[in-house]
């Protein structure tokens, strides 16, 4: 896809907190599975629904079909742990499970493989699918590093649909 001149995929500034789960909308050819999404995401959470959720939307047309890599190459947030893509998959999804990817992930293409064979066979995951319920409880863990982002990735791929749920 190539973008008309004027638009550009440029994350907005966003005065967020370090628990705002961020959510980039990718896809735009639904906009009732979109707003099924934005519903869900901003349900309380956590037992008994005891915290109000806290989100930041990305719904701009410029990031229509935006790739995972795309977004990653435009998060300039060092605090942004994980960013939450409603793509394709999506919305195309009864879930409607978002793609959580890890904007930590390390390209080992080029590492030494002498010192990091270990790295190089067996990278850490970037991304997996999770419920808009369930994103809240990935970004608090991960922001207090309580769970890092494989153990949420192997427990989504776990499950028999790949979907992390609310733990």
């Amino acid at each position: 896809m190539t973008l008309p001149e004027n638009l550009e995929r440029v994350l907005p500034e966003i005065g967020r907190d370090l628990f705002d789960v961020l959510v980039i909308r990718t896809d735009f050819s639904d906009d009732d599975s979109w707003n099924a999404v934005v519903g869900e995401l901003h349900r309380p959470w956590g037992p008994g629904g005891e915290f109000a959720a806290a989100v930041q939307l990305v719904d701009a047309p410029a990031w229509s079909g935006a790739t995972a890599d795309e977004v990653l190459a435009a998060v300039v947030d060092e605090d942004l742990i994980v960013v939450f893509l409603a793509d394709r998959g999506t919305m195309k999804s009864p879930a409607r499970a978002l793609l959580a990817l890890s904007t930590v992930w390390e390209d080992v293409s080029g590492l030494d493989p002498v010192y990091y064979q270990e790295l190089i066979e067996s990278p850490d995951p970037r991304e997996f699918r999770a419920l808009p319920a369930a994103v809240h409880g990935v970004q608090v863990d991960l922001a207090l590093g309580n769970v890092d982002f494989a153990e949420y990735a192997g427990a989504a791929s776990a499950e028999p649909d790949q979907v992390l749920r609310p733990i």
